[in-house]
């Protein structure tokens, strides 16, 4: 859910949803800061849109002031379509009255992109991290999150890669019948970056044919548990596993030591 991005004016960076190839490398000034900085990193379960928005918005606040370190938060969502600053509400499929009896409700938000899905069974995982303090510009960044969920699916013995063009974690990206496993979506204020990424473990993929997935028509969605060929039900407990996976497979990506904090 990324795009080279542009300013805002304002010293914020939006990055949208589905356009134009990600493509850096680290910058090479940063090695010693990286190989010592820790990034934080929290299970926090399942957790309501607004408490983690609002969590995210106090922690970039903390971390650029200097107050704390960077951190990474993973958890779950209940269900939820959240819709980037500027997207079209036509890519949800869905009508008001449909969203109200299955208790799905839609958040607009301040990142770029257009509408992406949460809920249950899906890993969401929010970096709150001070891009310049580690010499790392936003395409590395980008690449890093999708370094770690291609490796959090390989973990579980799915084959992922990243797509040139549009950037997420897909399930044969050069063929026809590729299918979208992850996806990712930053906003940078002050350096500092917020939202992230949300890889599809045991998720219902019908909950996806109420959108069009970062406004792409005709995108096909699919998790781990599908391309296992299974049927499992989400799960708080697939995902929390997949969390640790990924954490450290991003530390690794961005050359930070990793700690865990209850």
């Amino acid at each position: 859910m990324v795009s080279p991005g542009w300013g805002t004016g304002d010293g914020t960076f939006r990055a949208p949803c589905y356009r134009a190839a990600v493509d850096a490398t680290l910058s090479p000034a940063t090695a010693a800061t990286t190989a010592t900085t820790p990034i934080h990193a929290r299970w926090l379960g399942r957790i309501a849109y607004p408490l983690a928005h609002d969590l995210q918005r106090r922690l970039v606040d903390e971390r650029a002031s200097g107050r704390i370190g960077d951190q990474l938060l993973l958890l779950e969502h209940p269900a939820v379509l959240t819709l980037g600053r500027g997207s079209d509400p036509a890519h949800i499929l869905a009508t008001p009255s449909e969203l109200d009896a299955r208790d799905i409700r839609v958040e607009r938000i301040e990142r770029g992109g257009e509408v992406t899905y949460h809920g249950p069974g899906q890993l969401v995982a929010y970096p709150i991290v001070a891009l310049h303090e580690r010499g790392l510009l936003v395409r590395p960044f980008v690449r890093a999150l999708e370094r770690a969920m291609v490796e959090t699916c390989v973990a579980h013995g799915v084959a992922a890669a990243r797509r040139d063009g549009h950037p997420g974690c897909w399930c044969e990206p050069d063929d026809e019948d590729r299918r979208k496993i992850g996806a990712l979506g930053l906003r940078v204020e002050r350096g500092v970056s917020y939202h992230g990424i949300a890889l599809n473990v045991t998720v219902d993929l019908a909950d996806f044919d109420l959108i069009d997935p970062c406004g792409m028509p005709g995108v096909v969605s699919t998790s781990i548990d599908r391309e296992l060929g299974g049927l499992a039900p989400p799960t708080t407990t697939s995902v929390e596993a997949a969390a640790w996976i990924f954490a450290r497979a991003f530390a690794a990506a961005i050359d930070a030591p990793l700690t865990i904090e209850a």
